[in-house]
């Protein structure tokens, strides 16, 4: 038996279905035509939009090519870098975690590629070392096996003026319409992607975090346009951002 002073282990969030599940994946999730095509079509909103976030929080010039020089960031469910290569290419010394190891590979071969030197490593949350001024962990709560262990795991290493940035789909009827019933069902997405019942509403989530110790700052929508495609919108009920920083 462990002695009351002994320190816990880590909380497991990962799920191994769900790591296998995005595994497959990994061969061709540069392919903008492939299984990720349409986390493809999301990377430049949510890229506008955490920009938006970093420039409002640290008080930069939208202009400036490389905002984030000389601070850490973290994407936590990384897959094979879609988000974490725009990172560093903003000045970030960039830290990669993804629950696929099939996933780390082929993120650090196309980063290799690329000049570009990021941390990639296998694993959860739990993997995060030292403190991170921006954390992003986008499409990715909704698929751990304890979200408040996993939002407590984020908290813990966001540094005192840092930015933890997360998106994830919304609890909805819209949500099941678009994103399971049309998305999967006619393949736009891997069958089997998402679990209706594990989406957070935003105040479900918002709850969450400020559980851990966060104070949430803004919530904007993302919808998705026929015409236009994925949007920023004031709009909810499919998908939404969240950015929050420690609480005072």
């Amino acid at each position: 038996m462990a002695h009351a002073s002994e320190p816990h282990p880590p909380h497991p969030t990962i799920d191994p279905r769900e790591a296998e599940h995005f595994g497959r994946m990994a061969a061709d999730w540069w392919d903008p035509k492939g299984s990720s095509a349409m986390l493809h079509r999301l990377n430049p909103v949510r890229l506008g939009y955490i920009r938006d976030r970093i420039d409002q929080h640290w008080g930069g010039d939208e202009c400036e090519r490389r905002p984030l020089s000389g601070k850490r960031a973290a994407d936590v469910g990384c897959g094979a870098g879609l988000l974490a290569e725009p990172l560093a290419r903003l000045g970030a010394e960039v830290t990669g975690v993804d629950a696929a190891p099939e996933t780390i590979a082929a993120a650090r071969l196309h980063a290799d590629g690329q000049g570009l030197a990021i941390n990639y490593q296998a694993g959860g949350v739990e993997l995060l070392e030292g403190r991170y001024d921006l954390i992003t962990s986008l499409e990715v709560i909704e698929h751990v096996t304890d979200t408040r262990a996993f939002a407590h795991g984020l908290a813990d290493a966001l540094a005192d003026n840092g930015l933890l940035i997360l998106s994830t789909p919304n609890r909805t009827a819209t949500s099941r319409l678009l994103m399971i019933v049309l998305a999967e069902g006619l393949g736009r997405i891997p069958r089997g992607t998402h679990d209706w019942q594990k989406f957070l509403t935003p105040e479900e989530l918002c709850t969450v975090l400020e559980d851990a110790g966060l104070e949430v700052t803004d919530v904007t929508g993302l919808a998705y346009d026929p015409l236009r495609g994925f949007t920023l919108s004031e709009n909810k009920s499919l998908d939404y951002f969240v950015t929050a920083k420690r609480a005072r």
